[in-house]
């Protein structure tokens, strides 16, 4: 690790609300570029079907997907997934630690990359599946359209392939293009603070309408509150709208060979359900779905939904049961 740079802790942060899985394991791993990122293992169960890689959303952490690795044990797999640099315990890209900055996506291709080297292939049993949210559906996408083929299948809830529309929101990019250019990039997005959505009041939260779930993870963050990432840099926002940019040309989704499954939420404020669509339409080695009421954090909202994400992972994943 380069001189002067603290090391991540390498623990899980397990609570009565959130117990750790069984089996859970954890350790760092540094990348080519110097930065030291947490990861977490969960053994697999007995006649093992595999590993399912997990790759959260923006300003997410492990400890938000307990949950979702004991669904993935209980389907027969083994679980594998880390924080991405800037979250959860991995390392922080700025010496604030709560803005949520990256210079560019393709800084995250790396924190892929290096945990699929250096984790997954030699400790996980095969075959290997990604599930990602979110951001972490974002990277896998761009990883595909890189020529990778780690995983035999992807599933891709809520990518993040254009923001959904909002008023005034169509000046952001060349606004955050400007203030970048400026030399702002480490600040908050206008309007952006130092709070997490998770931590804000569950009436009108953007992510699920599952209270408990909510609750959930604010309790997590409330044991930690190192895990916390609050709003996007200037830097971030403007690597996003430009990677989100170049995913829309028309022949982006055509180019992929990559299996894949993109699962979109229907009540979805934060990316763009129809964009989605949009995209799933000209994929050659994939598909899409809409699940009518959800919002944008499908694997933590209400158990309705849940199992309805969960009956189109069954149907898309080999292997794996058809739950009732």
């Amino acid at each position: 690790m380069p001189s002067g740079k603290k090391a991540p802790a390498v623990k899980l942060v397990s609570i009565p609300a959130n117990p750790a899985p069984a089996g859970a394991s954890a350790g760092t791993i540094v990348t080519p570029d110097g930065v030291t990122l947490r990861y977490a293992r969960f053994a697999p169960p007995p006649g093992r079907k595999g590993t399912v890689c997990l790759f959260q959303g923006r300003a997410e952490f492990i400890e938000k997907y307990f949950e979702v690795a004991r669904d993935l044990y209980d389907r027969g797999f083994a679980v594998a997934t880390l924080d991405f640099r800037g979250q959860g315990l991995s390392e922080r890209a700025v010496r604030n630690s709560r803005k949520g900055h990256a210079r560019r996506f393709s800084d995250y291709l790396i924190d892929l990359e290096t945990f699929v080297k250096e984790v997954v292939l030699p400790d996980c049993p095969p075959p290997f599946f990604a599930l990602g949210q979110g951001m972490g559906a974002t990277v896998l996408i761009e990883s595909a359209a890189r020529g990778h083929r780690w995983f035999d299948r992807m599933v891709l809830a809520s990518p993040m392939i254009d923001v959904a529309q909002r008023p005034l929101l169509g000046a952001a990019a060349p606004l955050t293009r400007a203030l970048r250019l400026l030399g702002l990039g480490r600040l908050y997005v206008p309007g952006g603070s130092a709070s997490t959505s998770a931590s804000e009041p569950f009436a009108g939260n953007p992510l699920t309408s599952d209270p408990v779930r909510h609750a959930r993870t604010a309790a997590v963050l409330e044991a930690e509150p190192t895990l916390a990432v609050a709003a996007p840099t200037v830097a971030w926002a403007d690597a996003a709208y430009r990677t989100m940019a170049a995913m829309q040309r028309p022949s982006y989704a055509g180019r992929l060979r990559q299996p894949m499954l993109l699962i979109a939420a229907g009540r979805d404020e934060l990316v763009s359900t129809a964009a989605i669509e949009r995209f799933g339409t000209h994929l050659r080695a994939g598909s899409h779905l809409i699940v009518p009421g959800a919002m944008h954090d499908l694997m933590m909202e209400q158990e309705p939904i849940r199992k309805l994400f969960w009956a189109a992972f069954d149907a898309f994943v080999p292997g794996t049961p058809l739950y009732g």
